[in-house]
């Protein structure tokens, strides 16, 4: 029993980390990672995307996740250094919730935030980084999203 509980902690340990590598997607259609090349999403899909995020119960999901982040880095003095993953997260939420037509991938890394993906028009494009900016702990925001209307089918 003793050998096994190393090796199961170090598995689920191992899981874990694998599982969380990934960029955070604000739709399931969105590019795996910031650096791949993004392509218009089908417009049935766009339609499917943003009756989610527009939902009064997926706003509010995400306004209170957002709510508790803060709070929760309010209590260690609001200064601490926020852990990439936390961050991706927290901007995703806030980008799907604001930018709901979308297909967006957000990357961390020590403060500085990458969103790629498309959007549908230029005032979508333009709202990325000060939407980024309000969240605690982003430093700066690189954009390498594109404006892409929803193909027709």
């Amino acid at each position: 029993m003793n050998k096994l509980t190393p090796f199961l902690l170090s598995g689920i340990l191992l899981f874990g980390a694998a599982a969380c590598s990934d960029g955070a997607k604000t739709s399931a259609d969105a590019p795996n990672s910031t650096t791949e090349a993004a392509s218009p999403p089908p417009a049935d899909t766009v339609q499917k995307s943003q009756s989610d995020a527009t939902s009064e119960i997926r706003k509010a999901q995400a306004n209170s996740d957002i709510r508790a982040r803060e709070q929760r880095n309010n209590i260690t003095g609001g200064d601490a250094i926020r852990a990439d993953g936390d961050l991706q997260s927290e901007v995703r939420s806030k980008l799907e919730v604001n930018i709901t037509k979308g297909q967006l991938t957000v990357d961390a890394k020590d403060g500085v935030v990458t969103v790629a993906g498309t959007v549908p028009n230029q005032e979508d494009l333009a709202k990325i980084e000060p939407l980024a900016k309000e969240i605690k702990g982003v430093k700066t925001v690189n954009v390498t999203a594109t404006v892409a209307p929803a193909a027709a089918k």
